[in-house]
C-alpha cells in the first residue's frame, strides 16, 4: 500500500489515526473588509426602505459618493502616518493650507485647473515634509508636533486669507471647475454606453490615490520599509532601513493627500476658504481605523479605508434623512470611533498572543 506523502513536519498523530485536514481560514483583515462591505450594503438597503429618498441618484447618492470620495482621501492621509506608528492631528489644516495655494493660483495668477491642483499638492507635501523633519530632528512625539502645527496653520491660513482676499475666500473659478464639481460618469459616454449618474467625476482623484497607495504598500520596497518602521522602529533601524527618511516620507505623503482632500472639498463647495478641513479630524481616524489600520503601526488596509469611510458616510446621510439632529449624530459617530479603537486594541492583543504561542 502506498502511503500519502505529507509535508515535512506534519503531525500525523497516533499510529493508524487519520491525519487532520488543514483548516484554511481567511486572514482577519479580509474578514473585516467583507464585514464592512456587508454593513455598507445592508445599511444602504435599510435606509432605502425607511426613507425612499435615500436612493435618489442625483439628490442623495451623488453628493454622498462625492463626500465619501473626499473623506476617503482624508482617511488615506491619516493612514500613511499611522503605518509608521505616528498620527497627524493637523490633517484638516494641511488641507486648508493646500487649498489656499490653489485658490490663490486661480484668483491671482490665473492658473488653469491642473496647474492650480499641482500647486496645491506641492504646498501640502512641503508642509507635511516640514512636519516630519521636525519630528525626526527633535524626537518629539508626532502627537505634540502635529497638534502644534494644527494651531500654527490655523492662525497662518486665517491671516493669509484676510490679507489676500476681501471676503475671506477666493471666488475665481477656472475653466473646468464647475464641470468637475457637478458632472458624473453619466456625462462620459462611449457611443451609446454611458457611466453611472451616481459616481462623480471628482472620484477619479480618490481612485488614483487608492491605486497608488495600494501599489506602494503591496509592491514596493519603500512600502514594506514604511510598515516595518511602524511595526518595530528599533529592528528596522538595525536592519539598515533609513527610518528617519521613511518617517519624513510618510508625513510628506500625508500632507500631499490632505491637500488633495482640501482641493476636492473646495471643488465640492465651489469656493476656496479658510474653513476647509475643519471637520476632517474625526473622519480621518474613523475611516482608517475602521478599515483595519492599526494605531500602533505596521498594518494598513487601503481598501478598508474606503469601506470604513463609506460606512460612516452611509450612517451620517441615512440618519440625517431620518431627522436625527447634528448633536445626536456626533454622539453616534463618537461611539463608532470608540468601538473601532477598542477593536484595534483587541486585534493588537490577539496578534501578540499568537506570537507568544508560536514561540
Amino acid at each position: 500500500m502506498t502511503m500519502p506523502v505529507l509535508p515535512p513536519g506534519t503531525d500525523t498523530g497516533p499510529a493508524g489515526a487519520t491525519p487532520p485536514r488543514p483548516v484554511h481560514r481567511l486572514p482577519f483583515w479580509v474578514n473585516q473588509r467583507l464585514g464592512l462591505l456587508v454593513l455598507v450594503i445592508g445599511l444602504s438597503a435599510l435606509f432605502g426602505v425607511l426613507q425612499p429618498a435615500f436612493l435618489d441618484a442625483r439628490l442623495v447618492l451623488f453628493p454622498l459618493v462625492r463626500d465619501v470620495s473626499t473623506l476617503t482621501v482624508v482617511a488615506l492621509a491619516q493612514m500613511v502616518v499611522l503605518s509608521v506608528g505616528h498620527m497627524n492631528l493637523a490633517v484638516g489644516r494641511m488641507a486648508a493650507f493646500g487649498a489656499l495655494f490653489a485658490g490663490f493660483g486661480y484668483d491671482r495668477l490665473d492658473l488653469p485647473l491642473p496647474l492650480g491642483l499641482l500647486l496645491c499638492l506641492l504646498a501640502g507635501a512641503a508642509i507635511g515634509a516640514l512636519t516630519g523633519w521636525i519630528i525626526t530632528r527633535t524626537g518629539v512625539s508626532s502627537f505634540v508636533v502635529t497638534l502644534a502645527m494644527d494651531f500654527a496653520l490655523l492662525g497662518l491660513v486665517s491671516l493669509l486669507y484676510s490679507a489676500l482676499t476681501e471676503n475671506a475666500a477666493f471666488t475665481s473659478r477656472p475653466s473646468g471647475l464647475a464641470e468637475l464639481r457637478s458632472y458624473s460618469l453619466a456625462d462620459i459616454c462611449v457611443g451609446p454606453v454611458c457611466g453611472s449618474p451616481v459616481i462623480p467625476q471628482l472620484a477619479q482623484f480618490t481612485v488614483l490615490a487608492l491605486v497608488g497607495l495600494g501599489f506602494l504598500y503591496a509592491r514596493t520596497r519603500i512600502g514594506r520599509e514604511l510598515l516595518l518602521t511602524g511595526a518595530n522602529p528599533a529592528a528596522a533601524e538595525l536592519s539598515g532601513i533609513p527610518t528617519g527618511r521613511r518617517l519624513i516620507l510618510a508625513h510628506t505623503l500625508s500632507g500631499l493627500l490632505a491637500a488633495l482632500a482640501g482641493f476636492m472639498a473646495a471643488v465640492g463647495t465651489g469656493t476656496f476658504r479658510a474653513s476647509i478641513g475643519d471637520d476632517f479630524m474625526l473622519p480621518s481616524f474613523l475611516g482608517s481605523v475602521l478599515g483595519g489600520t492599526l494605531l500602533t503601526g505596521g498594518v494598513v488596509s487601503v481598501l478598508g479605508a474606503l469601506l470604513g469611510t463609506s460606512l460612516v458616510g452611509v450612517i451620517r446621510k441615512g440618519l440625517d434623512l431620518l431627522g436625527v439632529g447634528l448633536e445626536s449624530l456626533n454622539i453616534y459617530l463618537g461611539c463608532v470611533l470608540l468601538l473601532a479603537l477598542s477593536a484595534d486594541r483587541v486585534r493588537t492583543v490577539v496578534a501578540h498572543r499568537k506570537v507568544v504561542r508560536s514561540t
